[in-house]
């Protein structure tokens, strides 16, 4: 395997790859050189923090200001929160008040009871929990992101204490994780994270009297330290995703923020270079990220925003593609965000943030979409973001990003409502953009690369009066469980077919798959009165009796969707139709409607059509094997009702659904049945009140007498 994986190397791979072992084995030897130090402070640590090279928003002395007047309960729970770390209590993904002990035990997993050795970082895997724990949980607290809080509750309140915890937790960090050992300097991302907070939490305590020069200096020179191992590791090739674009903002910050290091320079090069050519690799031409995941493209997002910001601040500037294409990827977001403006998971989701300057929910993107208006000019970033600007928007630009917002008048997006991403691998098709509105979102791309994409192919999400029903299942860990990690990424977890029970990729590791099967796109029509979409994916064909999926999927706008089911092959197959659900009660009868209320009554129902029988049933909750579970965070689960139709039959066939949106689901469902053609196969649906038909052929949709015809 080992062989195998060289041989598909390239020879720049392959260098970067042995200048990488080489270093490793010089610091495992005790040469492995050190960062340059920058020139003495004398009597004034300020004079290495120049406010002019930093963010405005976090220099200014009106922002705290601003922040109180704007966002008084932003500001109380920044406040509240910070409370919280001074007592050694945590709040990280989602765990609340977690303890690491006191002092503080930088390499515990309190989740798991494990701490990690302190040994080269070389000489542990991350991914063992055996020996290391939840990697996630150890390195989400060695972030420092709650430096930055404390740093935002000084200068709100003007109280010394929070500066006493910040020298006191910051001083113990250095003595417990030297250079190079542990798990702390295990990952290239993690130590540009941490580097990124030290960086703000040195500006936002600038002028507190506990901040003094020796503080001042053994963080620069630990800024210093970081860079250089960030340089020397770069993730080109071991997860050249949000973990090199990570690695390349911290870069950029430290060598913008402190120009004295004698590579300053040269990491401000390669971080703005990186960021340049990664825009073009990661993010597809309609915007969508490459991982197939929302929660990385809004990492990926935050990334080039702070980097733009930072960049513009010292007289830099990124491409103008690159602006367009980070625009193009808000806009992605911008269309599959639902109606309630929370963001849908699609993918992989830890929880986590690039700087979290405000507590937020992992779905609430407003702070994001409010940066972008003010940066951008956006009118309908702003309309994204509430209408109001955010406090991250105050904190990174200050008074004139609340002037730039101010001066947009917040609205939706002008153009069509649904949208096809094609290149990207999604499909939008939506009433409209009210709250209240409906909205489904069809996956019709590859599963994702570098191992943060879910099994999902033909998946659908949809929500109904506003309210999310049909959801992604989330994550909810990594590598603790690679069973449930497993089971969270599977077909089984998402709202698509499954073929004997099989998943539609095969798990190698967690961050793996045997192959990564795609979807194709056949059709995309929208119009006033319709969507449609036909694509199919191939990833049965690996099957001793080849199976092909192919769904299409027509919205009849604004009242209801038909699902278009067929499952191509020769031989007898169990097919489990599926559809998981939010946390909500879901019934199905003997006539195979299934209902699911919202709390006011409304709601959608569903219900599948086809030429053999089959069995309906409710799963909510259950561990052996998992089934009907959602996780809204990163560690947490619930239990949340799968509906699932299945049967054992010979192929081919075809299976329509309905999928209805009804004011009073309560009410009698209305009257529709089969339509049949002349080999008596499902060829459409008849609703029995009106006499409105939806006919679907190999070709051709028809509506009554409206029709679009295939181009084959």
């Amino acid at each position: 395997m080992k062989l195998l994986r060289l041989r598909r190397m390239t020879l720049a791979e392959i260098g970067c790859r042995g200048r990488q072992e080489a270093w490793k084995w010089l610091e495992r030897a005790g040469v492995g050189g050190r960062a340059g130090r920058i020139p003495a402070f004398g009597d004034d640590p300020s004079s290495a923090l120049d406010p002019d090279r930093f963010f405005e928003g976090a220099t200014s002395r009106e922002t705290p200001v601003l922040v109180t007047e704007r966002a008084p309960d932003a500001s109380r729970a920044v406040v509240e929160s910070a409370g919280k770390v001074c007592l050694g209590r945590f709040d990280l993904l989602g765990y609340r008040a977690l303890s690491f002990g006191d002092p503080v035990d930088w390499r515990l997993d309190p989740t798991a009871g494990v701490r990690a050795p302190l040994v080269h970082w070389s000489r542990l895997d991350p991914l063992d929990p055996a020996r290391v724990g939840d990697s996630k949980v150890v390195w989400e607290l060695n972030r420092h992101q709650w430096l930055v809080g404390l740093g935002q509750a000084y200068r709100l309140t003007g109280d010394e204490s929070y500066s006493e915890a910040f020298v006191r937790s910051v001083g113990e960090w250095i003595e417990a994780n030297p250079r190079g050992r542990g798990i702390n300097w295990a990952s290239s991302l993690e130590v540009a994270l941490r580097l990124i907070s030290w960086c703000w939490a040195l500006f936002l305590f600038r002028g507190s009297p506990r901040l003094a020069v020796p503080v001042v200096a053994r963080m620069v020179e630990g800024i210093g330290a970081h860079a250089a191992r960030v340089e020397r590791y770069l993730s080109r090739y071991f997860a050249p995703n949000t973990h090199l674009t990570g690695e390349a903002l911290g870069l950029v910050y430290a060598g913008v923020v402190f120009p004295e290091f004698p590579r300053a320079e040269e990491w401000r090069r390669q971080g703005m270079r990186i960021l340049t050519e990664q825009s073009d690799r990661q993010i597809s031409d309609d915007g969508v990220y490459f991982e197939q995941s929302t929660c990385y493209q809004r990492y990926t997002a935050e990334i080039y925003l702070h980097a733009m910001i930072l960049a513009a601040r010292n007289g830099l500037f990124f491409p103008s593609a690159v602006t367009a294409r980070i625009q193009s990827l808000l806009d992605f977001l911008l269309w599959v965000r639902n109606p309630d403006g929370s963001m849908p998971m699609i993918g992989d989701a830890d929880g986590g943030w690039l700087l979290p300057l405000t507590p937020r929910a992992p779905d609430d993107l407003r702070g994001v979409f409010s940066t972008a208006a003010a940066w951008f000019g956006r009118s309908d970033y702003a309309w994204a973001a509430g209408g109001n600007p955010a406090p991250e928007t105050l904190w990174l630009l200050g008074r004139r990003g609340l002037e730039a917002f101010q001066a947009l008048e917040a609205s939706p997006p002008a153009r069509n409502p649904s949208r096809a991403f094609v290149k990207g691998g999604h499909a939008v098709m939506r009433t409209g953009w009210a709250s209240d509105a409906h909205h489904l979102i069809l996956n019709v791309g590859p599963i994702g690369g570098c191992g943060h994409g879910h099994a999902d192919l033909l998946s659908v999400q949809c929500a109904v009066f506003g309210t999310p029903c049909l959801v992604d299942a989330g994550t909810y860990c990594y590598t603790p469980d690679l069973s449930w990690r497993d089971f969270f990424r599977s077909t089984a977890a998402h709202s698509t077919v499954t073929v004997d029970g099989l998943s539609q990729a095969v798990p190698a590791g967690p961050f793996r798959w045997e192959a990564r099967p795609r979807a194709r796109v056949r059709r995309w029509r929208s119009n006033e009165r319709f969507d449609f979409t036909d694509a199919e994916h191939d990833a049965y064909r690996r099957l001793g009796d080849p199976v092909v999926h192919r769904r299409r999927v027509l919205f009849v706008k604004p009242r209801y969707w038909v699902v278009v089911d067929d499952l191509d092959g020769a031989a007898e197959h169990r097919l489990d139709l599926r559809f998981q659900f939010a946390p909500m009660e879901v019934s199905v009868d003997p006539a195979l409607w299934a209902r699911a209320p919202r709390r006011d009554g409304r709601g959608l129902l569903v219900r599948p059509f086809t030429t053999v029988v089959l069995k309906a049933e409710v799963r909510e909750g259950e561990v052996d094997p998992p089934a009907g579970w959602v996780s809204p965070d990163y560690g947490q689960r619930r239990p949340a009702p799968l509906l699932v139709y299945s049967t054992v039959t010979c192929l081919p066939l075809r299976i329509v659904t309905l999928l209805l949106p009804v004011e009073d689901v309560s009410a009698p469902p209305p009257r529709v049945s089969l339509l049949r053609d002349e080999n008596s196969a499902p060829a459409g649906l008849t609703f029995e009140e009106t006499r409105e038909q939806v006919r679907f052929g190999d070709g051709l949709v028809s509506i009554n007498v409206h029709s679009v015809t295939d181009d084959r």
